[in-house]
C-alpha cells in the first residue's frame, strides 16, 4: 500500500508518514511543490495525501495534476482551515475525501480504504492529548516564522527559553 504524503511542514509529514508506516502503508513524503507531478509519477502510489495549504499555493489546484497522473489513487485532502465551500471545490475538483487537522491516524486509514461510515465515526473517541496538540501548533507555528524562535515565542505569548525547553522535548506520542 503505497502512500504519497504532500505537506510542506516537514515535522508534520515526517510524525504523520511514520504513524501511517505503523499501520501498513508505504510511505514517501514530497515538501516541495515542485516536485508534486514527478513523485506522483515515479513512486505511483494508491493513496494520496494533500496538504490543503501549501507552501506558495493551494493543494487544491494539484487536484487535477495528479487525478491526470494516478487516475485509480483514492485522493485525500488534508486541511488546517476547514469550510464547506473548499470541501465541495475538492470533491468536485477530483479528491475523494477531506479531513481537517488534526485528524486522527484510525480516521486517516479509514478514510484511505473506504471503511463503512459507522465505523469512522467510531474514530472520532481516539482524540489527541493536549500536550500532542500543544506541540504540533508550537511546530507550525514555528515553521510559518521561518524557524525564528524569538518570534514564536512572542506569537505564542510564550517566554523565549520556555519555547526553546518545550523544543527540545520529543514530541507526546498521542
Amino acid at each position: 500500500m503505497k502512500l504519497l504524503i504532500i505537506e510542506d511542514d516537514i515535522a508534520f509529514s515526517n510524525t504523520l508518514a511514520r504513524r501511517m508506516a505503523k499501520m501498513g502503508f508505504n510511505c514517501w513524503c514530497v515538501n516541495s511543490e515542485s516536485e508534486i507531478i514527478d513523485k506522483c509519477s515515479e513512486f505511483l502510489p494508491q493513496f494520496v495525501l494533500l496538504d490543503m495549504k501549501l507552501e506558495h499555493s493551494s493543494g487544491l489546484q494539484y487536484i487535477a495534476k495528479i487525478r491526470e497522473t494516478l487516475p485509480d489513487c483514492k485522493l485525500v485532502l488534508l486541511t488546517g482551515f476547514a469550510s464547506i465551500a473548499t470541501a465541495v471545490e475538492a470533491i468536485k475538483l477530483g479528491a475523494d475525501d477531506y479531513l481537517t487537522k488534526p485528524a486522527d491516524t484510525k480516521l486517516i486509514t479509514k478514510k484511505l480504504l473506504g471503511e463503512d461510515a459507522e465505523e469512522v465515526e467510531s474514530c472520532f473517541e481516539s482524540t489527541m492529548s493536549p500536550e500532542r496538540l500543544e506541540w504540533e501548533h508550537i511546530q507550525q507555528t514555528l515553521q510559518a516564522n521561518g524557524g525564528n524562535v524569538s518570534e514564536t515565542a512572542r506569537q505564542l505569548n510564550m517566554h523565549r527559553r520556555t519555547l526553546q525547553r518545550k523544543l527540545q522535548k520529543r514530541p507526546v506520542s498521542k
